[in-house]
């Protein structure tokens, strides 16, 4: 756990320093809506692609070398950027770095289920979620504090620069302390096999969380330029609204960790879709830093059960295929997610506040279907085997 700390946290600040102002880069670079948009699609569609085989490596390889092969495809995705400094090579870069979290997210679970006794997986889970947010924390303030100096196209190349030393650092560490992992065979040899593992808990929190992360989606690629650009932020402050947002979510995580170990999962992840919901629909209201604040803490609130869905869903699938069966659940999940966030420019070119209002709606109809049929891997499954009794 402690190795993988330390990845988390090496990789996700060199990554942060600069993915969240690549929407600015692609267009200061001669980039259109369209390649910004473009940017979130293969985010979104390269998390689907590689989450199962990311979870099928893990569950082969172990989570160990999964974990440095991962790192070293994003170090050369870093290179690309680096250099050649065209929009161009950011899209093809990105095919290979930006993904890093999800492709590596299998095997840190796997890490982690196999680690933590199953009371206390939301912890582990949160453990990972807690650190995770250091970097997301404090690289975006560091990137902005670049590109204000170095201006946008030098400040992120810098940035990415500092991204390569780290994510070699990191798969240095992870070689000489991270311990070797004992590989459990898998029973299913196929996707098109562990996709049976969704069993209809596992189906119902798929769709409203697909639902879900198009209110996320649609906005996200935006919001940056929303901020900066239409609304006269420097990208100082909007790193500072992403600490705000980290630092939002590092407080609710532990007591919402040890609550959730303790009692039923349902609410805490419902409370995180409503969150997700309302932040598009605070965003047509933030014109000023202040709002912005307030939208920023909002969003951060929406990591409140993030944690424990991840912990359902290990809890509900297999033992020797946790791995698989998660990276198939983020593939399904992705790829829909993907054609949303594509979509997201052309509601963007007809207003800010169409491409706001289009992400709530999609991320109530999300929230009305897992608070009437999601259920839980607790409580539920007790009364359950006791009725059957």
């Amino acid at each position: 756990m402690l190795s993988m700390v330390i990845m988390v946290v090496f990789i996700g600040f060199g990554e942060k320093m600069g993915e969240r102002f690549l929407p600015l880069y692609i267009m200061s670079l001669g980039g259109t809506a369209v390649a910004v948009a473009s940017l979130n699609t293969i985010d979104n569609l390269l998390s689907s692609m590689y989450s199962y085989p990311g979870g099928w490596i893990a569950d082969r390889l172990g989570y160990k070398k999964a974990l440095v092969i991962f790192t070293l495809v994003a170090l050369f995705g870093y290179l690309l950027v680096i250099l050649i400094p065209t929009w161009q090579s950011v899209l093809i870069g990105a095919i290979f770095f930006i993904a890093w979290t999800a492709i590596s997210l299998p095997a840190v679970m796997s890490l982690v289920s196999r680690t933590m006794p199953g009371n206390k997986r939301v912890t582990g889970v949160t453990i990972h979620s807690f650190v995770r947010r250091i970097p997301m924390a404090l690289g975006p303030v560091a990137g902005g504090a670049l590109i204000g100096i170095y201006g946008e196209i030098t400040g992120m190349r810098i940035a990415f620069s500092v991204a390569a030393v780290l994510a070699v650092l990191s798969i240095g560490f992870v070689i000489k302390f991270m311990p070797d992992d004992k590989v459990i065979k898998p029973k299913s040899k196929g996707f098109i096999k562990t996709i049976s593992n969704l069993n209809k808990p596992l189906r119902t929190l798929l769709i409203s969380d697909i639902l879900i992360r198009f209110a996320e989606q649609i906005p996200y690629a935006f919001v940056v330029i929303w901020a900066v650009t239409m609304n006269g932020l420097s990208p100082v402050k909007f790193g500072v609204l992403t600490m705000i947002e980290m630092v939002t979510a590092m407080v609710i995580y532990i007591p919402v960790a040890y609550f959730a170990d303790k009692y039923r999962k349902k609410p805490f992840i419902l409370v995180t879709f409503i969150f997700f919901t309302l932040f598009p629909l605070i965003l047509i209201f933030s014109k000023s830093f202040g709002m912005l604040v307030v939208a920023f803490v909002i969003r951060g609130m929406k990591e409140f059960g993030e944690p424990t869905r991840k912990a359902l869903i290990m809890d509900l699938a297999p033992e020797e295929e946790k791995a698989s069966t998660f990276g198939a659940y983020y593939l399904i999940r992705d790829i829909f997610v993907a054609m949303a966030a594509f979509g997201a420019a052309f509601l963007w070119n007809i207003s800010p506040e169409a491409n706001f209002i289009a992400a709530f709606i999609f991320g109530a109809i999300g929230c009305i279907i897992f608070a009437k049929y999601g259920r839980d891997s607790g409580l539920d499954t007790i009364l359950e085997a006791t009725a059957k009794q």
